[in-house]
Order: structure tokens, then sequence, then C-alpha cells
């Protein structure tokens, strides 16, 4: 904590200090573990089939790559189960560094991997098990990102601070498209066969940055409050479950408007665009980082603005808006004319942005602070299982089932009304001081 020695209060300059570098710390760990994540997520519709399911047809090849990337998100809420733990127990920051250390590793490892030729079944195998890691990591972060940077910030601003570690994704999602991007054009046909490796490899650089940035924060004033007090859970997982299991389920559910159309619109879009729609890989991948830009600025937006008009009154915005753009953003790809598929890529993401914006405050707020780490991630996560980790499997299968693109505008549909539903079911408190965040005086407030 940091406190003046006088008052007994946060000193006022190393508050806001702190909650800068918590700001970016969060933002910048969580682009580092997003971009290992995505990278996996475009290599799976890309590279995988080929070098890792070689024996099987291009659809059968698919599925399974898909399924070894659907198998990530399986991972997601044991690691939300395993961290969050921890995260209550000892805190944000030290659970933070763990998590993005297993990440990079995993991610570094795959860089290395033999492939199907080299060691047959063994290759699928590792990189199943290397994707678990991946995916363990992932849902341990995530909780403890927003976390570190709602539990530092204003509390009249929770909605953007919580938001801030949400643009990581954008800025995953770029860093990824954009060494993607870099390595194809760098190796040309040497990607297929280790031009892809690159990316993967450098993973242990960004990580070893994400490191020297979190080790500079303190520990959140709210935590460290519970640990003054005592009042630390001592199974701070079986204890949300007992008590906010309405409020874990609920979390899951309003994710899906935003989890199931968003590995849609950013990884299964490459296998439709190059299979069905016979457009390059390069000109997708380049569609998609131009979206991840464009979120860089729409994400925070749609957070602050959650901070006036009230978090679930953006969300169902949000949630309207996607269901609405289900039939125009296959209409505007099946025309493949290039400017409109690039801009149906594009367009795609500011309907998630209005859900992924108030999203993390929606649902941190709705679980009191010794159990906010294990709470909120074990509902967020587990939205990896129903939503986004199928998404891109049920896409395909439902393409090649229906030979149409209208099965999946509504599978869209219906993920809207799910999570419109489930919105309506949580409770709204972004006008509601009393979260357990620490008093805030005069001389302790961010006046940002």
């Amino acid at each position: 904590m940091v406190h003046d020695e006088r008052t007994g209060q946060l000193d006022s300059s190393l508050y806001k200090s702190q909650a800068k570098k918590a700001a970016i710390a969060s933002t910048i760990g969580t682009a580092i573990e997003w971009y290992d994540f995505f990278l996996y997520g475009t290599a799976s519709a890309l590279i995988f089939p080929k070098l890792f399911f070689p024996q099987s047809d291009p659809y059968v090849g698919t599925l399974q790559s898909f399924t070894t990337f659907f198998l990530g998100f399986v991972a997601r809420p044991i690691g939300a189960a395993i961290f969050g733990h921890y995260g209550d127990r000892i805190g944000r920051k030290a659970t933070l560094i763990i998590t993005l250390l297993l990440m990079g590793i995993s991610s570094t490892i795959i860089g290395l991997m033999p492939t199907y030729d080299s060691i047959g079944f063994w290759a699928p195998f590792f990189l199943t098990v290397l994707r678990v890691l991946q995916g363990i990591g992932v849902g341990g972060e995530w909780g403890g990102s927003v976390l570190l940077s709602m539990e530092w910030g204003n509390r009249r601003k929770r909605g953007l601070m919580a938001s801030w570690p949400q643009t990581g994704v954008g800025l995953g999602l770029l860093l990824s498209s954009s060494l993607v991007t870099l390595f194809i054009n760098l190796t040309g046909n040497s990607f297929n066969s280790w031009g892809w490796r690159i990316p993967f490899l450098l993973s242990i650089v960004l990580v070893a940055i994400g490191l020297f940035i979190r080790l500079n924060v303190l520990e959140t004033p709210q935590f460290s409050k519970v640990l003054e007090e005592k009042t630390v859970a001592r199974q701070p997982v079986a204890e949300v479950i007992k008590n906010n299991w309405k409020e874990i389920i609920l979390s899951a559910f309003v994710r899906m408007a935003e989890q199931a159309p968003f590995y849609i619109f950013i990884t299964f879009v490459i296998s439709y665009g190059t299979q069905q729609l016979h457009m390059s890989r390069q000109f997708l991948v380049n569609a998609t980082l131009v979206g991840s830009l464009l979120s860089l600025v729409s994400v925070p937006f749609f957070g602050y603005l959650s901070d006036f008009i009230g978090r679930k009154r953006m969300y169902m915005i949000g949630a309207v808006a996607t269901l609405l753009w289900a039939f125009p953003y296959f209409g505007l790809l099946n025309t493949r004319i290039p400017a409109l598929v690039f801009l149906a890529v594009v367009i795609s993401l500011i309907p998630h942005d209005m859900l992924y914006g108030p999203q993390a405050a929606l649902i941190a707020e709705n679980f009191p602070t010794k159990l906010r780490y294990s709470g909120s991630s074990l509902g967020y996560q587990l939205a990896s299982i129903i939503a986004g980790g199928p998404a891109p499997l049920i896409a395909a299968y439902l393409l090649h089932t229906f030979g149409s693109s209208t099965a999946i505008s509504l599978y869209i549909i219906f993920n809207c009304i799910i999570t419109m539903i489930a919105t309506a079911m949580l409770k709204e408190r972004s006008q509601q001081e009393n979260l357990e965040l620490p008093h805030e005086t005069p001389s302790a407030s961010l006046h940002s």
C-alpha cells in the first residue's frame, strides 16, 4: 500500500502513478498473452491442418485443427479456477506474473515443435498439450489484469479503467496479425515450412518485456485492504461458487453475443475466406489487422460511455447491434468484392467492441473484493466452453452441412438472444459506489 505516514491516507501523486502503471501493465501484459492466443488461432486456420493433420482431407483437417483451438478454451475455466484461487489468496500481481510466464513459454515451445512428418502422432498430441497450457494461462490472466487496473482506478470511471486491459485483445490481435503478415512476405513459400515458427519464438522476447513492466506495479489497494483486515477467503473458488453461483452463470451467458461472433469474425473468417471465397490469406489477415487497430479506440470508448449511460444499457445496445449485423456481415463477404469483404471484416469488430468495452466492469462489479478474482474469472472463462471455443467448429459444421452462411448468421443471432436475456437478469451496479472500493478522499482521488 502507498500511504502518507502522517494522515494514513493514500498519497495522491503515488496513487496516480500506480494507477497509470497498473493500467499500462495490465494492457501490455494482456496484449502479450492474447498475441500468443491469436497467433495459434491464425495458425490453426492457415498452417496446422497441413503440418499436424496431413492424413486428413481439408475439411476434416480443418475440424481437427479447430478442435485443438477449442481445447484451449476448455482449459480456460481450469486456469480461472487455479489462478482465481491464488489471485484471491496471494494477490493480483504475483498471480499475473505466473500466468504470463506460462503462456509465453508454451507459445515458444510451439515454435520449436516437430511436425507430423517428423514424429507422427506425437506432433498433434504435444501441440494439443501446449494449447491446453495456453488456455490455462489465459484463463488466469483476464481476471487479474482487469482487477489490477479497475481496483487502482477512479471508482467513477470503472468502465473505462476496466476496459484498458480489454484493449490488450486488440493489441494482441494487431501484433499477431502484423507479424504473420510480415513473415508471410519475408519467407514467401517457406512460411508453411518454417516461417510460421518465428512469430511463436518471438513470444519469449515479449514475455521478458511484460515481466519487466508488471514487476514495477504494487498490489491493488482493495486487495491490500483485504490482507490488512485478514478477511482473505480460505477457499475462494468454493466460496464464490456457493454464494455467487447465479452471477457466475449469468456472466458466462452475457458473453455469448460477444465471444462466439468474435471468433467467427477473426478466426473462422480466414478459413471461410480462403476456402469458400478463394481470397488470399494475406488479404484477410490484413483486414483483421485494420479491425484490431479500430478496436484500440472503440473498446475504451464504449467502456467510457458505459460510465455515463450505464453498463447494462451499453451492453444491450451492443447485443442488438451484433444481432442486426449477422446477415449483412455474410452478405458483404459473399459478394467476393475485395473492398466489401475488407469492409465487412473491419466493421464486424465494432458491435463486438460495444460489448467488450463495458464487459469487464459489468462482470467484476457483481462480485465482492475477496472473491472477485475467482468469481469474475470463472464467469468470464466458462463462456469459452459454450461460446468462443466451439464457435469456429460450429461455423465450419454448419457451412459443411447446409452449404450456406445463413445457418451461421442464425447461430450468431441465437447467441445474441441468450446474451440479452442474461444481461437483463444481471444487476446494474455501474452507479453504485459501495463495491468495497477503497475510501477516496480528495487527496487520494484520481483526477483523471
